[in-house]
């Protein structure tokens, strides 16, 4: 009967100790954790990927870059790769907010180097914002307008 129990502190333990490690991010069988592990690891070389590959003195936002590495809907995930990052190497300052903004707190010394380093690669940054052009639109767009655009 001890088995079956469903109540006492051994089936607290075990309830317990199973939520957490989901709560973690974890799954009960190890090798979805595994998985899970590997997919999160090709996502971030992807994502580092797309960002070594920004041209010095353009910008791309953290959307561009998530849709760029085959990740459309997670900005969250590049920028949360890009406060994690201890890579001097890589150009995290070519990464904005889809507004152009800085999205580090203005005035803090990481604004203030991510705009030095803007700068110092001829991006022109006002108030802490970079003015992108936007691409021409392609014959479709001309033609039909932005709903049958290949890019809109």
């Amino acid at each position: 009967m001890a088995a079956g129990r469903t109540d006492g502190p051994v089936a607290r333990r075990r309830h317990r100790a199973g939520a957490a490690g989901r709560a973690a991010g974890g799954q009960r069988r190890g090798a979805q954790t595994v998985s899970a592990a590997t997919d999160a690891a090709v996502a971030q070389a992807r994502i580092l990927a797309v960002i070594r590959a920004i041209p010095r003195g353009q910008v791309m936002g953290y959307g561009e870059v998530a849709a760029k590495a085959g990740l459309p809907g997670r900005a969250r995930l590049v920028a949360r790769l890009l406060g994690g990052n201890d890579d001097r190497t890589l150009p995290w300052h070519r990464v904005l907010r889809s507004d152009g903004r800085i999205a580090l707190p203005e005035g803090s010394a990481g604004w203030r180097e991510q705009a030095q380093r803007l700068r110092a690669e001829g991006v022109v940054v006002e108030n802490g914002r970079v003015r992108r052009a936007r691409p021409p639109p392609d014959l479709d767009a001309r033609i039909w307008g932005p709903a049958w655009s290949r890019n809109g």
